[in-house]
């Protein structure tokens, strides 16, 4: 049941038809005939959606600077003021475009002290006209761990890898929605002794999940956000939850401004999809927000 949902959302995402309107956003080159077949624009506000990258890609020059942080569990209610003071998660990263179609980021996220660099390419753009009815973009991103090496045998240890293709398609003026597999892969991963006295992994080394997430219009100024996360992969132990995220959205045309609840706790897309251990079931939920500043030179 759970993989024929994912074929028909993917089917669905991917149906050509419907009207589709310009605004002022999303770039990237246009193809020859452009002045005929305009590319649809502001498919999505910036490059995140919540937990998510977007098909998004800035015009070239851009320089973004983005600012991810994540509170504690809600569940102990006032105690820690519904995590609010909680231990947090933050994220500082910056990125740049240096050519059409291609951006490329940096950022530091106090989880593990992870330093990550990250590419996204915009491979296919939607048209109004609908003879391309999608934006494809793809997005790859290195992590490395740089705690103490007592954590670590050997360096290649602390690397971590995460791969995605991202699908998106605006409906109408007011509706997108994107489909996005990807691919993350863990060098090391933590292991237990079973009964013969053999060291054995609790995780797969790679896990495969997809996303889908999608942007509705309230206003001029607002949109309400949403998020779902579904692991693919079966681990010997450990199997990651899935994760549901909903928010809210203040965009103007170089500042965002996300705040939002899921049950992911970290920040980093390979941690969440490989780690996650929060069930939304039973109300594991932390709060968020995301800010970013766009500059174009």
């Amino acid at each position: 049941m759970k993989n024929s949902i994912i074929i028909l959302c993917t089917i669905f995402l991917l149906a050509t038809g419907g009207e589709t309107l310009m605004a002022q956003g999303d770039s990237t080159v246009p193809v020859p005939s452009a002045k005929k077949n305009p590319p649809i624009k502001n498919t999505f506000g910036s490059n995140l959606v919540l937990e998510n990258q977007t098909v998004m890609v800035p015009i070239k020059g851009s320089f973004e600077f983005v600012i991810q942080h994540k509170f504690g569990n809600v569940n102990n209610g006032f105690e820690d003021f519904y995590g609010l003071f909680a231990p947090s998660n933050i994220r500082l990263g910056f990125n740049y475009v240096p050519m059409d179609k291609l951006q490329l980021g940096t950022g530091l996220t106090k989880d593990r002290m992870q330093w990550d660099f990250n590419a996204k390419y915009a491979l296919l753009k939607q048209t109004k006209s609908g003879n391309i009815p999608v934006s494809v973009s793809v997005f790859g991103e290195m992590a490395i761990d740089l705690r103490s090496s007592d954590n670590f045998v050997k360096n290649t240890d602390r690397i971590n890898y995460f791969t995605q293709i991202l699908i998106a398609r605006k409906f109408c003026d007011r509706f997108s929605a994107q489909v996005a597999p990807s691919m993350t892969y863990f060098n090391n991963v933590e292991g237990y002794v079973d009964a013969d006295g053999k060291i054995q992994p609790k995780m797969n080394n790679m896990h495969f999940a997809i996303a889908f997430l999608g942007r509705i219009k309230l206003n001029e100024k607002m949109y309400f956000l949403m998020n779902y996360d579904q692991p693919l992969t079966q681990h010997p132990t450990n199997n990651p939850h899935p994760n549901i995220s909903f928010g809210l959205e203040m965009a103007t045309s170089s500042h965002d401004f996300q705040i939002f609840m899921g049950n992911y706790d970290l920040i980093l897309p390979a941690s969440n999809n490989f780690y996650n251990q929060n069930d939304y079931r039973i109300r594991e939920f932390q709060i968020g927000f995301n800010i970013s500043r766009l500059w174009n030179f």
